[in-house]
């Protein structure tokens, strides 16, 4: 090992600021995942609190908490997974037949503009929107409709979040994809012209096919984090409102609670170490099986 260091001694200086980093805010923290199994008290600090070992995981469970927390983050990640990528390939791909360069970077631009947006302000749009004295209501009012209260009634929440999670990053997925595109070889599509074949047949039976790579990555890469919820989102848009948590509550969202309000930092820290365990073997299930079926797709 001494000598595999002194032989790529600059490789392994130039990544060690990142391995630093994950020692320091990743493995070392990880001594923190014992409030788990405590009753946490302030005056004991973390090995001085109660050891309860699985009560909190147990509580959790019986409660249905859990499972809640659980069937929401599950469910938005998948239609953000499943929908944004969708929406990206079919963006991407009609961006790419478009002919005047100019359009298209203005496209680009428009459409990746919402992704430099802090989640901060897409909650202060999304209020001035659905609030008692919002847009919608005021035009339900202008055209002789009664007003919908969308901060009681948990319905179209579960539309709003993933349309504003899909519109924000629309754009950057777009641009992983149109450069996917970009790398096909133009050979294929002048074979493909030779033999006849349209812009429609062109796009199914070449542009498809050779972006399945490309999606295949970004959905293991996504399915990592599937029960790991988009807290900006959900804490900046629906924030501590009790009515919608049945429908909006996430783990990330319920940890935070815990952590801050309820000060119930066992019960946050279950949560959150349930999360990225459940996560890992997410992981680790999907690369086992992408690795049986096509093993050129897999991550490891």
């Amino acid at each position: 090992m001494i000598k595999e260091i002194m032989r790529n001694k600059t490789l392994f200086l130039m990544i060690a600021p990142t391995l630093l980093f994950f020692v320091l805010f990743s493995y070392i923290p990880m001594v923190g995942v014992y409030y788990a199994f405590t009753k946490f008290d302030f005056d004991g600090g973390l090995f001085g609190s109660e050891f309860i070992g699985m009560q909190n995981f147990a509580f959790l469970y019986k409660s249905g908490i859990l499972w809640n927390l659980t069937k929401n983050t599950v469910l938005y990640n998948i239609a953000f997974i499943i929908v944004g990528n969708v929406m990206q390939i079919v963006c991407a791909v009609f961006l790419a037949q478009l002919s005047s360069k100019f359009f298209k970077k203005t496209a680009q631009s428009i459409m990746f503009l919402p992704y430099f947006l802090s989640w901060v302000l897409v909650g202060a749009f999304v209020f001035n929107l659905f609030s008692d004295l919002g847009v919608v209501n005021t035009v339900l009012k202008q055209i002789g409709l009664q007003p919908y209260d969308f901060y009681i009634e948990t319905a179209p929440w579960k539309y709003i979040i993933v349309f504003f999670h899909i519109w924000k990053g629309i754009g950057y997925g777009t641009v992983i994809y149109l450069a996917a595109i970009m790398s096909i070889s133009d050979e294929y599509y002048e074979a493909a012209k030779i033999d006849g074949a349209n812009i429609f047949q062109q796009i199914r039976s070449i542009t498809l096919p050779l972006l399945m790579p490309t999606f295949i990555l970004l959905i293991l890469f996504s399915l990592g984090g599937i029960l790991k919820g988009q807290f900006d989102l959900f804490y900046q848009i629906i924030g501590n409102n009790g009515m919608l948590y049945e429908a909006t509550d996430i783990i990330d969202t319920y940890v935070f609670r815990s952590l801050t309000i309820n000060f119930d930092i066992g019960m946050g820290t279950a949560a959150g170490l349930y999360q990225s365990f459940f996560g890992f073997v997410l992981i680790m299930t999907v690369n086992y099986i992408i690795r049986k079926t096509r093993e050129e797709y897999a991550l490891f």
